[in-house]
C-alpha cells in the first residue's frame, strides 16, 4: 500500500445499525424518550404534591398572601420600623380586617335568615298553586307523591347525610390546622423571604445562580401583580353587585357580596358562579323581573371586569393567553378541585414569567 492511498477502515456495527434508521426516525425517538424523562419527573411531582397536599396547598396560600401583604411590610420597613414588627403589624390589621368581615357576614346572615325563610315559604307556596292552576294541572295526589317521594330519599340517605356531617366537622379541624400553618409559613415570608431564597438559590450552580435570581424574582413580582389586581378586581365585583342586591332589595346581600369577592379568585368561572347564585337567590324571593335585573346587573359588571379591569390590572404584569388560562384553570379544576382551580393560573404566570427571564438575552452589562 503506497502513501498516497486512502486508509479504509471497516464500518462498526452500531455505525451500520445508525444509518440504516431515517434520520426522521432517529430525530423523533430522540425527542420521545426526553420527553417521556420529563413527563415522568412530572408524574413523581404531582404525586408528591397530591400526597403532601396538606402541606403544600398552605405554603402556596401563604406565598400568595406574602404577595398581598409585602407592599404594605416594605412601606413600614422603609420607615425604619424593624421588619419583624411590620410583618406583626401587618398580621394583626389584616387579620383584624378579616375578622371583621366575617363578623359582620355571619351577623347579617343571622339577622337575615328568618326573612328568607318566610320569603322561601311563600314562593314555595306559589309554586305550589302554580303547578297546580298553571299549564301542568297536577293533582293534589301527584303533589303529595312528589313529596312523599322527596321525604323517603331523604330517610335512606340519613346515614349518608350523618357521615357527610362527621366528614364536614373532621374537614374543619384540618382547615384550622392548615390555617395556623399558613399563618406560620407567612411570618416568615414575609419577616425573612430574602434570607430563605438566598437559600434555595445555593442549590444552583454558581454560573446559573444569577439568571435563577433574577428569574424567581421576577415570577414572585408577577405573583404579587396577579394577586393584588385579582383582589382589586374581586372588590369591584363585590362592591358592584352587592349595590344593586341591595338597589333591588334581595335579602341576604353582603353575604352574596362576600362570596362574590371569594368567587373572584377563580378566574373565568368563579364569579360567573357567585353571581349566578345571586340571581338564584332573587328568583326564589323577590321574583321573576328581579332575577332579570340581577342578572343583568352581574354580566354588565362582568363586561366591565373582562374589558376593563383586567386589561387595566392584569395585563401589563400576567402576560398570559386566553387559552392557557382556561387550561391551566380546567387542569387545576379537574386535578385538585377548587384549590386546583384557585392555584392553577397564578402558578402558570409565575412559570411564565421565569421562564421568560431565563431564555432572555443576558444584558451585557
Amino acid at each position: 500500500m503506497t502513501a498516497d492511498q486512502p486508509v479504509s477502515r471497516e464500518r462498526e456495527p452500531s455505525e451500520e445499525v445508525l444509518s440504516a434508521v431515517p434520520y426522521g426516525l432517529r430525530v423523533a425517538a430522540a425527542v420521545c424518550w426526553r420527553v417521556l424523562v420529563v413527563a415522568g419527573a412530572l408524574t413523581v411531582v404531582g404525586f408528591l404534591a397530591v400526597k403532601l397536599a396538606s402541606v403544600v396547598v398552605p405554603v402556596a396560600v401563604a406565598l400568595l398572601l406574602a404577595g398581598l401583604f409585602s407592599p404594605a411590610v416594605s412601606w413600614l420597613a422603609a420607615r425604619k420600623v424593624p421588619r419583624g414588627l411590620a410583618t406583626a403589624i401587618v398580621l394583626v390589621v389584616g387579620i383584624a380586617l378579616a375578622g371583621g368581615v366575617v363578623t359582620f357576614v355571619v351577623i347579617t346572615v343571622t339577622v337575615g335568615m328568618p326573612g328568607l325563610i318566610d320569603q322561601v315559604t311563600a314562593s314555595v307556596t306559589d309554586l305550589h298553586a302554580w303547578l297546580r292552576a298553571g299549564p301542568l294541572h297536577l293533582s293534589q295526589g301527584q303533589l303529595d307523591e312528589m313529596l312523599g317521594n322527596l321525604t323517603a330519599m331523604l330517610g335512606r340517605n340519613k346515614s349518608v347525610i350523618a357521615s357527610g356531617a362527621l366528614t364536614t366537622a373532621v374537614t374543619v379541624g384540618e382547615l384550622l390546622a392548615e390555617f395556623v400553618l399558613v399563618v406560620f409559613c407567612l411570618i416568615f415570608f414575609l419577616a425573612q423571604g430574602r434570607v430563605i431564597w438566598m437559600f434555595v438559590l445555593r442549590a444552583v450552580p454558581a454560573r446559573l445562580r444569577d439568571r435563577v435570581d433574577v428569574a424567581g424574582r421576577s415570577g414572585f413580582t408577577t405573583l404579587a401583580h396577579y394577586i393584588r389586581g385579582t383582589a382589586a378586581v374581586a372588590f369591584v365585583d363585590a362592591a358592584g353587585i352587592g349595590i344593586g342586591l341591595v338597589i333591588v332589595g334581595v335579602p341576604l346581600a353582603a353575604p352574596l357580596s362576600a362570596l362574590v369577592f371569594l368567587g373572584a379568585f377563580v378566574p373565568v368561572i368563579g364569579s360567573v358562579i357567585a353571581g349566578g347564585v345571586a340571581v338564584l337567590v332573587a328568583l326564589v324571593t323577590k321574583g321573576a323581573w328581579s332575577a332579570v335585573i340581577v342578572l343583568a346587573i352581574v354580566v354588565g359588571v362582568m363586561q366591565i371586569e373582562s374589558h376593563v379591569l383586567q386589561p387595566l390590572l392584569l395585563g401589563r404584569a400576567v402576560r398570559l393567553h386566553p387559552l392557557a388560562v382556561v387550561l391551566a384553570l380546567t387542569t387545576g379544576l379537574v386535578a385538585a378541585g377548587i384549590v386546583g382551580a384557585l392555584l392553577a393560573v397564578p402558578l402558570v404566570a409565575v412559570f411564565s414569567s421565569g421562564v421568560r427571564s431565563l431564555t432572555a438575552r443576558p444584558d451585557p452589562d
